[in-house]
């Protein structure tokens, strides 16, 4: 039986926000916006998607899941990221990491990676 990723989902206080941040990160759009969930992707057909759920709750511990990110180029695009609102953030990664962590704008980890061509680069 076959099975494909669908999407990501993210839980939010201001799914709006989140949404917009995680759009113009990954040059992404708006596919489905509503006050329970907002939907974003390459394009309609794309998969994977994400989607914004809204919750009560903040976040409080380290992610157990991220994504990873690789860039052409992980300065420019790290200073990019975090223009957009993102910041730099310490889970133990190390001076000599050879990826940088982040947190979106509620604190949701994730990795800009040096650039990758395949999955196991």
């Amino acid at each position: 039986m076959a099975v494909s990723l669908y999407h990501i989902a993210v839980d939010a206080h201001d799914l709006p926000l989140m949404a917009r941040f995680w759009s113009e990160v990954l040059d992404w759009q708006v596919l489905f916006e509503h006050e329970e969930e907002i939907i974003i992707g390459a394009h309609g057909t794309a998969l994977p998607g994400m989607c914004f759920l809204p919750v009560p709750e903040g976040k409080t511990v380290k992610n157990r899941l991220h994504i990873d990110l690789t860039p052409d180029d992980q300065d420019v695009e790290v200073e990019r990221i975090l223009a957009l609102g993102a910041r730099r953030t310490d889970v133990g990664q190390g001076a000599d990491a050879t990826f940088v962590v982040l947190a979106d704008p509620e604190g949701n980890e994730f990795c800009v990676l040096r650039p990758k061509r395949t999955l196991t680069d």
